[in-house]
């Protein structure tokens, strides 16, 4: 199967789901069309793995054809895809809009198929939750899970002066850093998402790490909590950084994909995001292995600092035929779970990705069990092409930290109002945070009240 069929097939799904408003396209020579998503712009390995693994699924299931679509989830553009039927019939989505895209039945109720799976009742407990129904039913299957890191450009370290081994442990030392790589290098030491909801995701990140919650709960009901001391001591180290020590370069209007092109091309020493980010890196930012490290995102010394965790959940489209349902589920349960629950599919896949030349082995937190996940690791260990000692600094303590659920309410919603806070405290010098923080609440709070 050649790669080009990839962008054929897109093409030809897109007028097919236009022409029918939403239904699902036709199959080649009578078998069932089944349109799964795939990440746009990867580069030719990763497309061919991606196809090798497709031509698998066919030949045991030669009654389905699968036909791969373009699709990456975009804040911005998500409602409307889902509104207008565009998407593809598996798709994958956020931890945070899976209880809501489940109560708003926006999605299949696929929890029938995902229970007849071996490993159903096997799922890692505090990341089931985010794909289940308020009955427990899974309606949405984790496929991956992270935990936020720091990530850091070892070269850019070295040019500093930093040790490289020996990344920061507390939120002043990484401002200490940040200064040095930035007077040393002319590069940004420290830099921060601001743009497509990434600014609240990141800001909402820091504050649990230095001990607060952007939302409380009790039981129906959901208390906005933004204009906090712990909020405002977040906004209060980047406004330093920032005007202070100007070590966060120029740019303020960083999204997940602008933020991974410049630390890949070596303009940025520092940067917060998904500890398992180092893939995407590789696959579509080329970054250099030699430059990456990764570690743990520093903790404030008190009980309630944690590490905000998500991750991905499969679907499948509202309104899916009941056999669309049940290839979708296989497909789920063949291209993303197999390798995490199977020796021969884990050795497969890594074969075949290492084979493309794309990552074997970045840090990731279990959607199964800790045994699990360690086990697969000897497995796979043959084809690991990571940097593996150079993300000792996290993988050595990534269990250790307390890992906290993002915000459940309103998510996005939330995390859209805080960006302009973000944006505006590092291009405003007298932006006055607290007031930010308290009219971003207000707004919060009228979001959650609507439930």
């Amino acid at each position: 199967m050649k790669s080009s069929r990839i962008s054929a097939v897109v093409l030809t799904t897109a007028l097919a789901v236009t022409g029918c408003a939403g239904g699902e396209p036709e199959g080649s020579g009578g078998r069932l069309a089944l349109t799964v998503a795939i990440d746009p712009g990867l580069e030719k390995g990763a497309v061919d793995a991606f196809n090798a693994r497709v031509a698998e699924f066919e030949k045991a299931h030669p009654d389905v054809d699968v036909q791969p679509q373009e699709y990456k989830w975009d804040a911005t553009t998500f409602t409307a895809q889902l509104a207008g039927g565009t998407l593809p019939a598996v798709f994958t989505a956020p931890f945070t809009d899976g209880r809501g895209l489940i109560e708003r039945r926006q999605i299949a109720d696929i929890s029938g198929e995902v229970a007849k799976l071996p490993y159903a009742k096997g799922f890692n407990a505090s990341v089931a939750k985010a794909g289940q129904a308020a009955d427990g039913a899974m309606q949405a299957v984790p496929i991956a899970a992270y935990g936020q890191a720091l990530h850091y450009n070892r070269t850019l370290f070295t040019q500093a002066g930093l040790d490289p081994d020996k990344p920061p442990a507390t939120w002043a030392e990484v401002r200490s850093a940040a200064k040095q790589i930035a007077e040393r290098t002319g590069q940004a030491g420290y830099a921060q998402m601001t743009a497509g909801n990434t600014g609240g995701w990141i800001l909402a990140t820091l504050d649990y790490a230095f001990g607060g919650r952007v939302e409380q709960l009790s039981g129906d009901s959901a208390k906005s909590t933004l204009n906090t001391d712990e909020m405002r001591a977040v906004l209060k180290s980047l406004q330093d950084m920032r005007w202070a020590d100007n070590s966060m370069g120029a740019n303020f209007l960083y999204d997940w994909a602008t933020i991974n092109q410049d630390f890949a091309a070596g303009r940025i020493g520092m940067y917060v995001s998904g500890g398992g980010n180092y893939g995407s890196l590789k696959a579509q930012n080329a970054l250099k292995a030699e430059d990456y490290g990764i570690t743990t995102v520093p903790l404030a010394d008190k009980g309630t600092a944690g590490v905000l965790g998500g991750g991905s959940l499969a679907v499948v489209r509202a309104k899916s035929s009941a056999a669309v349902v049940s290839a979708g589920v296989k497909w789920i349960d063949f291209y993303y779970l197999s390798k995490l629950t199977a020796q021969d599919q884990a050795v497969a896949d890594a074969k075949t990705t290492a084979e493309s030349s794309q990552a074997v082995g970045s840090p990731e937190l279990p959607v199964f069990d800790r045994a699990l996940h360690d086990q697969r690791r000897q497995w796979i260990a043959q084809y690991v092409n990571v940097p593996v000692q150079q993300m000792k600094p996290y993988t050595d303590r990534m269990f250790a930290q307390p890992l906290v659920p993002e915000p459940t309410r309103s998510t996005q919603q939330v995390y859209a109002l805080l960006d302009p806070v973000v944006q505006a405290v590092l291009t405003d010098r007298n932006a006055d945070a607290t007031a930010l923080l308290a009219q971003a609440e207000s707004q919060a709070q009228a979001l959650l009240d609507r439930k």
